[in-house]
């Protein structure tokens, strides 16, 4: 067990706003990645207008956003499978170390003046790969320096990060665009990923003890696809985050040029712009632990998505920059509450083994919607004006809201995903070889007759655990001769793939469990056994091991 989790179960921890702040390693990490968060958006900021310099066209414009977030459709699944089965650690410093030569070549190439769409957009794209291998495993960083009750707050302490450095990275990146250039904003984001290195390499993290080998990654990338389909509530976090992400980006892949054609602007302007998204969803980030206490998330998304798309009607029709400024404030407030509320039931819809998987999911769908979305909204800027692909993306975003309301983010009272380790270790006669299979377990269960359709009912949900966690197939069969007499029997690929299960379930699918049990009515507890295929191999001292 990591030393994070001894703390977890820690009830006198202070859940306030600002307790994880008060777990040293976790607010090392908070002010290295605010730092390296600062040093992003003054990146995206240069980027954004130097390709207004480079070229006039909407679709240029928007392929930079494409471009920064086209490798996390790509890799992002990689990097999820990665994280799960990787030391960490080091990982995360490779990826670091990649986003620093990039950023390094971008300076280069801006001091030189050799800087020019193509070679500005493949550089971006490169920063790209790299923050898509590093974000999967930077996101499930937080649960791990934190009690488990602290979760919520750390995941909008992030936020407050992100939005943070979105209030004074572009303040930055205006300021040094204007008065020295892009290669000093550029230098500013190699610097900035420094500090990250700096207290990855000091982390003292003690890797998990494993009783059981690695999954290969084919095999880890297949059970965490395999845990998100089945698993409805990260299925429904999905669904409403590319209901949102789709529409809404528009504002920010034409943002730099509304700053500079609407407003008649320079790159100051359009860094203020961003300065004041970010004074807005600071403010939201503080309010937001009351709101939450008294607005499901549900809820939350929706008005957050409705508020959001005004703000992008008021856009494409407003000329006035200070009103825009005032506009911008709403905008980052309602775009920080929905995303945190989508992070928050990401996060806590996933047990620990397969968070790495499933948030690399998440973040592979969300980046999906950034480059669908950056991409068909500029090309609607480029043919029919920016108001109208202003217009036109707010009135998307309403009624993908309204649509996607019946997928329930979850209620306030969180399952409990944590291993429940209470089932026994499965009897066997000798030693298994762990790769012998496939496996086949039968447990069998005696039912009253008036209560046999409840408990069909009751088991449709443990099927579903079953095959999430690795079944590949799974059955409920009633006894012909003794009607009640049900067995239900699931397979597996190998016995490896059965004691991974054994370790993957949580207090929530145990709580499952206990409720099918009480229709049991058998005078001792359903009777489990296991079969496996394959044959043994014989040896010449008589004795018996399983065949290879």
């Amino acid at each position: 067990m990591n030393k994070s989790d001894e703390h977890t179960a820690s009830p006198t921890t202070d859940a306030s706003a600002w307790g994880p702040l008060g777990v040293p390693v976790f607010r090392a990490f908070w002010l290295t990645a605010l730092g390296s968060n600062i040093g992003t958006w003054i990146n995206g900021v240069a980027s954004g207008w130097v390709m207004t310099d480079l070229s006039h066209s909407p679709v240029m414009v928007s392929l930079v956003q494409a471009a920064a977030s086209l490798p996390m459709v790509l890799f992002a699944l990689v990097a999820g499978a990665l994280t799960d089965i990787v030391d960490r650690r080091r990982y995360l410093i490779a990826t670091q170390l990649w986003m620093a030569v990039c950023a390094a070549m971008l300076t280069f190439l801006a001091a030189v003046d050799q800087l020019d769409p193509w070679n500005l957009l493949i550089l971006t794209f490169a920063l790209g790969i790299g923050a898509s291998m590093a974000q999967p495993a930077l996101s499930v960083t937080a649960p791990e320096l934190v009690p488990r009750n602290m979760l919520p707050q750390a995941v909008a302490l992030g936020s407050l990060s992100m939005n943070l450095s979105r209030s004074i990275g572009p303040a930055i990146a205006g300021l040094l665009l204007s008065q020295l250039g892009a290669w000093a904003a550029y230098s500013l984001n190699a610097v900035s990923f420094i500090g990250m290195m700096v207290m990855l390499w000091s982390w003292k993290r003690q890797p998990e003890e494993r009783s059981l080998p690695p999954e290969r990654f084919f095999q880890a990338l297949r059970a965490g696809l395999r845990y998100a389909h089945r698993a409805s509530p990260f299925r429904a976090v999905l669904i409403r985050t590319i209901a949102f992400i789709l529409f809404t980006i528009s504002a920010w892949a034409l943002l730099p040029l509304i700053a500079r054609n609407e407003l008649a602007g320079g790159p100051a302007t359009y860094g203020f712009l961003l300065t004041f998204v970010g004074i807005g969803a600071v403010a939201a980030v503080m309010i937001l632990p009351r709101l939450q206490a008294r607005i499901s998330r549900d809820r939350l998304v929706l008005i957050a998505s409705v508020v959001y798309a005004l703000t992008m009607v008021a856009l494409g029709t407003v000329r006035n920059e200070a009103v825009l400024y005032g506009v911008m404030i709403i905008a980052g407030a309602a775009w920080v509450t929905a995303l945190s509320s989508l992070q928050v039931a990401a996060q806590v819809s996933v047990p620990a083994w397969v968070r790495g998987r499933a948030l690399s999911l998440y973040i592979m769908v969300f980046s999906a919607g950034l480059t669908l979305g950056s991409l068909l909204w500029g090309w609607v800027a480029a043919h029919a004006g920016i108001s109208a692909a202003l217009l036109g993306s707010a009135a998307g975003a309403m009624l993908a809201a309204l649509a996607v309301r019946g997928f329930s983010l979850g209620g306030p009272e969180t399952p409990d995903l944590s291993p429940s380790f209470h089932w026994p270790h499965p009897p066997a006669a000798s030693e298994l070889d762990k790769d012998r299979g496939p496996v086949l377990v039968t447990i069998e269960y005696e039912i009253e007759l008036e209560q046999r359709e409840a408990f069909l009912d009751a088991m449709q949900q443990l099927g579903t655990m079953r095959r999430r966690d690795g079944a590949f197939s799974w059955g409920v069969f009633e006894d012909i001769t003794v009607p009640g007499r049900y067995i239900e029997l699931f397979q597996q690929d190998s016995w490896l793939d059965h004691l991974r299960q054994h370790a993957r379930v949580t207090r929530e699918d145990q709580r499952v469990q206990e409720i099918i049990h009480r229709f049991h009515i058998g005078s001792a507890a359903p009777r489990v056994s296991h079969f496996i295929g394959g044959a043994p191999k014989a040896f010449t001292d008589g004795s018996m091991e399983t065949a290879p």
